[in-house]
């Protein structure tokens, strides 16, 4: 979804992607006005993701045969920054780019793809990365290292916030309350947590006509599932699985407040959305979501969301009912997070810091 941001607003810049094939119904190749497609594979999922790295150079060796490239820019320091890593080797002189993007706790990571990664850190030129965690990572690692902070963004005139949520008398009442999340169904986002919380919140007299909307698919959903019916909360929790991003738009804009309580987080795309949308946010202060989540408790009248602790619904239901039951806080919420949005995490000012990206190299 970056690469795409970024390549669509940058029209006199000419692409070539190479990437896995990741579904046997994608096409091998595919064209747009500034970019081709190259996908490498059969569609055999992880599979020709752990052969890429090889298969990937061989791609872009035969397409540097007829083509001279300014640069060579992987996303993430894995698959694709192996096949660049090897671009790198065989092409000293070709500057190569690599964009930090990953979500999970790296330290935690076993010892082969930590050194993996290291490996492709050191080898490239220019580093830029979407969260300060990240960043400092990578400086850990190769301490003289330049390293950009340009995060992920968010398409502003697709998020707008409905006009009853920037009146400043605006109350909810009781079908109004909906609690919304967005999230791969991973152990790491830490759904089971919310579900949990979703329980603590069903004995609420304040909340007792709330339901959660879960978005998003992934393999922990039949889990989660399960856990719901457990709980007794069937017919008040709903799984809406992978839909379009216009209806994402229109659930948020719909919902009273938005909650991840992940685990790790390499950014968080999702929470930059809700914000946009005027929902207020809970998260955990993990990975990059520090980056954007302000609390109350340190930055009072320019919090952007509250934070919660990491495996504890009981605080993760605290949190909700203090946005549902403070209009003042909410509203606070609402301003500060659509306002920090539009300064730092738009795409189209994104963009332009990776034009300066490759004129550089």
């Amino acid at each position: 979804m970056a690469l795409e941001e970024v390549v669509r607003r940058l029209p006199d810049i000419f692409f070539d992607i190479v990437t896995p094939k990741h579904k046997s119904s994608f096409n091998v190749f595919e064209t747009g006005s500034n970019f081709n497609i190259h996908r490498i594979g059969v569609g055999a999922g992880i599979l020709d993701k752990i052969v890429f790295p090889v298969f990937g150079f061989f791609k872009a060796v035969s397409l540097m045969k007829n083509y001279n490239y300014n640069s060579v820019h992987a996303y993430q320091a894995s698959y694709g920054g192996g096949a660049a890593w090897l671009v790198k080797l065989f092409s000293p002189r070709l500057p190569f780019i690599l964009t930090m993007q990953e979500g999970k706790k790296l330290d935690e990571q076993s010892a082969i793809l930590n050194w993996f990664r290291e490996l492709i850190i050191r080898k490239a030129d220019t580093i830029t990365a979407i969260s300060t965690y990240l960043k400092e990572y990578v400086q850990k690692i190769s301490k003289n290292k330049e390293v950009f902070l340009i995060p992920n963004g968010v398409d502003l005139k697709k998020f707008q916030i409905p006009s009853h949520k920037l009146q400043a008398d605006f109350k909810f009442n009781e079908k109004d309350h909906t609690i919304i999340t967005v999230s791969r169904l991973v152990p790491k986002n830490g759904l089971a947590d919310l579900i949990r919380a979703f329980k603590i919140l069903d004995a609420s007299h304040l909340v007792r006509k709330t339901k959660l909307l879960v978005i998003g698919g992934g393999p922990q959903r039949e889990e989660l599932f399960k856990l719901t019916e457990e709980l007794g909360l069937k017919d008040r929790v709903e799984f809406l699985g992978s839909i379009s991003n216009e209806k994402i738009y229109e659930y948020l804009a719909s919902s009273s407040v938005f909650v991840r309580p992940s685990l790790s987080e390499g950014l968080g795309i999702a929470f930059l959305e809700a914000m946009a949308s005027g929902v207020p946010i809970i998260g955990t202060p993990v990975g990059g979501i520090t980056d954007f989540l302000k609390d109350p408790s340190t930055h009072s009248g320019q919090a952007t969301g509250l934070f919660c602790k990491p495996g504890d619904p009981k605080d993760i239901a605290d949190k909700v009912k203090m946005i549902l039951s403070d209009d003042e806080l909410r509203n606070r919420l609402i301003t500060n997070g659509r306002k920090l949005v539009e300064e730092k995490y738009d795409w189209n000012n994104i963009a332009e810091k990776f034009r300066g990206i490759y004129e550089r190299v």
